[in-house]
């Protein structure tokens, strides 16, 4: 059988990834130490990690070139896509929240309120859901600059300790939801390799309980 592909998000989530399977009972050297190698097999499996920016990951499981992979929700929700959702993983643990700045009132007044975040789309879905008409600015930088620079009335972003926020005179205004890393798989992949999937998948779950 061809070698099976899971991308895994590089930086945290691979640490992550990496204990996962290591606990699952998975030999994941060749992850550990991957030099300039993309592509490493993982030991007692019929895969090999790949690994990726976390939008490749969802590019490369939608085209089937990788069976599965390990993403963060914000990921997904700011992207279209068509896969499943398989597995909520437990790590990479964070928030979507609206912030702005603590001195003022958000919701005082009635003109269009402009909102910056490196996550249009959630943020647009988010404020489609409460019935508000907003102007959605996309950052792709440090988007607490916005509000500070009179270019937005509040950001709605990826919080942890929500230090940076405090930092910047900002403050969380409402929390938009929860995020942490997901494994995702490929539709047809399912299909053609469900007994080595579900596998790995009852393999991984075993080793977060």
């Amino acid at each position: 059988m061809e070698q099976l592909k899971i991308a895994i998000t590089k930086g945290r989530l691979l640490e992550d990834s990496i204990a996962l399977f290591e606990r699952a009972g998975y030999d994941c050297e060749a992850l550990k130490k991957p030099g300039r190698r993309l592509i490493h097999p993982i030991g007692g499996s019929p895969f090999a990690g790949v690994l990726a920016k976390a939008p490749d990951v969802i590019t490369y499981v939608e085209h089937g070139v990788c069976a599965m992979g390990i993403v963060g929700r914000d990921t997904i929700m700011e992207h279209s896509h068509d896969f499943y959702e398989v597995l909520d993983l437990g790590f990479g643990r964070c928030r979507f929240a609206l912030a702005a700045p603590k001195d003022k009132d958000f919701y005082a007044g009635y003109e269009t309120k402009r909102i910056a975040s490196k996550y249009p789309r959630v943020a647009h879905d988010y404020f489609l859901s409460k019935g508000m008409d907003v102007s959605v600015i996309k950052i792709e930088g440090s988007v607490e600059l916005a509000p500070l620079l009179g270019l937005a009335d509040a950001i709605v972003d990826i919080v942890e300790t929500g230090s940076t926020l405090k930092a910047n005179g900002l403050e969380i205004v409402e929390e938009v939801c929860s995020l942490s890393a997901r494994l995702i798989v490929n539709t047809a992949a399912m299909k053609l390799y469900r007994d080595e999937i579900l596998d790995f998948i009852e393999k991984c779950r075993g080793a977060m309980t």
